[in-house]
């Protein structure tokens, strides 16, 4: 059944809140997925909700507010609060919508916010400022199975947060930065590889990678990423 649910965030973030701005409005793609907001209260919002919002409150470097509705009674609210602190931004962060499937959709998305914030964090601290080329991929049905993210974490060799690793597919060398249950995060000299054991709810595991060296070439990536996943789980 269908109810409303608010999920929160709030960290210090190691970059000036004008920094810190600029990668949740305009650089999202280097930590989230690529998102576009018109830079003034009432400017429209696409790629964050399915179809489209409102930005209803611009106050660069302080507070960002968006919201999206449908005629189902659903909506959508993000506001993000922005102060300096310590040389640095307190960010607080609050999401408030509706999931139909409560009991599950709510613990994905306190841990996709966790994941998610941790990445904006690595985004300031390694790529701040710098823009990415994003792509995602699905693995097939196989990995909805209840321990198919296992084989992900050993394909990876990813044991715990601050292992080495090498990324066969991109043969590129990283550090394991974040390692869940759920999520594996690796970061190279120049890309934030983010994996998604979202079988934990009974979905697809699937990847979001974030490159940012000015040759990378993502739909030649994102090709040799997919056939990893489907060999994963032929």
């Amino acid at each position: 059944m269908a109810k409303e649910s608010e999920v929160r965030f709030e960290g210090f973030m190691p970059t000036t809140p004008a920094d810190t701005w600029a990668a949740i409005t305009t650089a999202s793609g280097g930590w989230l997925w690529p998102i576009q907001y018109e830079p003034h209260d009432g400017g429209a919002e696409s790629g964050l909700t399915p179809n489209g919002g409102m930005v209803t409150v611009w106050k660069p470097s302080r507070r960002f507010v968006t919201y999206a509705e449908d005629e189902t009674g659903w909506f959508n609210t993000l506001e993000y609060v922005l102060e300096p602190k310590d040389g640095g931004t307190y960010l607080r962060y609050e999401h408030t919508t509706v999931l139909d499937d409560w009991d599950v959709e709510y613990d994905a998305c306190e841990q996709h916010t966790a994941f998610y914030h941790h990445s904006l964090g690595e985004y300031l601290t390694h790529f701040n400022r710098r823009q990415a080329k994003y792509f995602k991929a699905d693995a097939p049905d196989a990995s909805k199975a209840p321990e198919a993210f296992e084989t992900v974490k050993a394909a990876l060799g990813a044991k715990a947060v601050g292992d080495r690793v090498h990324l066969e597919v991109a043969d590129v060398e990283g550090v394991v930065d974040y390692l869940t249950p759920a999520f594996i995060g690796v970061r190279t000299e120049d890309a934030l590889y983010r994996f998604y054991g979202r079988n934990v709810w009974g979905w697809l595991v699937g990847i979001g990678h974030h490159l940012f060296a000015e040759d990378a070439d993502a739909d030649k990536a994102a090709k040799a990423w997919t056939a990893w996943l489907n060999g994963l789980y032929a």
